[in-house]
């Protein structure tokens, strides 16, 4: 068994947020694993994307590769088939002027977490590194640091391990999030999130634009195009 110390587990999507933290794990922990989740989420294509990031993320820093651990996949079928949502449903997608937007998923994170925890624990681990983010995000309520630092407690007590979660984006904007990815793996792991991970709802990656795949239309394609615009203005690029 790997040092418990030394080792962490990352809530890998495919996306850029998560990406960015596997990248954050790689450099700070000896020994990384991932877990994914399928939830029959709308952009499934995430999933595909998961594989090419992670064979391409070892090759960015040689001792990434050697830190890299397996990856872990679970089927949450269950939770799309409960949660309404426009991430699980054919609905249109919206951020009301009150309320949270459509894609909310109730309980999503709460449940990632839940499920990471129990792979960690058959593991041997006790770090979760998430993405979770309330400075530059779509406003949902299990995004933020007291929800998942209420998670951190609960699985603690409720496993009766000493589990840490880590969120390394959690005050970040999502400039600060390309910024972090360039000193973590300079411009090969920036072009890398850029191009081959994904985060537009729609599941759209038939147009190829300067922050990556997408809609450029959907709420998660808006944040990712304004974090990357941002990024790159004191450049003058």
């Amino acid at each position: 068994m790997t040092n418990e110390h030394l080792t962490a587990l990352v809530l890998f999507s495919g996306g850029q947020d998560s990406a960015t933290c596997l990248a954050w794990a790689l450099e700070r922990f000896e020994r990384v694993e991932t877990v994914g989740f399928d939830y029959g989420q709308r952009h499934a294509v995430e999933l595909t994307c998961r594989d090419r990031v992670r064979e391409a993320m070892a090759g960015v820093r040689p001792h990434w590769r050697q830190r890299l651990g397996p990856d872990h996949r679970v089927d949450l079928a269950s939770l799309g088939a409960v949660a309404d949502s426009a991430l699980t449903r054919d609905t249109a997608i919206s951020v009301p002027e009150q309320g949270l937007p459509t894609t909310f998923v109730p309980g999503r994170n709460l449940v990632f977490l839940t499920f990471a925890a129990i792979v960690a624990y058959q593991r041997g681990l006790r770090r979760l590194v998430g993405g979770m983010c309330e400075t530059d995000y779509s406003g949902y309520p299990d995004c933020r640091d007291d929800t998942v630092k209420a998670m951190q407690l609960a699985l603690t007590l409720g496993l009766e391990r000493r589990f840490v979660i880590d969120t390394p984006l959690m005050w970040l904007d999502k400039a600060g999030s390309w910024t972090l990815a360039e000193q973590l793996g300079g411009t090969a792991l920036v072009e890398l999130i850029r191009v081959e991970t994904h985060s537009c709802y729609q599941g759209d990656r038939s147009l190829l634009h300067p922050w990556g795949y997408g809609c450029a239309a959907c709420p998660a394609c808006r944040l990712r195009a304004a974090g990357w615009a941002a990024y790159r203005a004191p450049a003058g690029l």
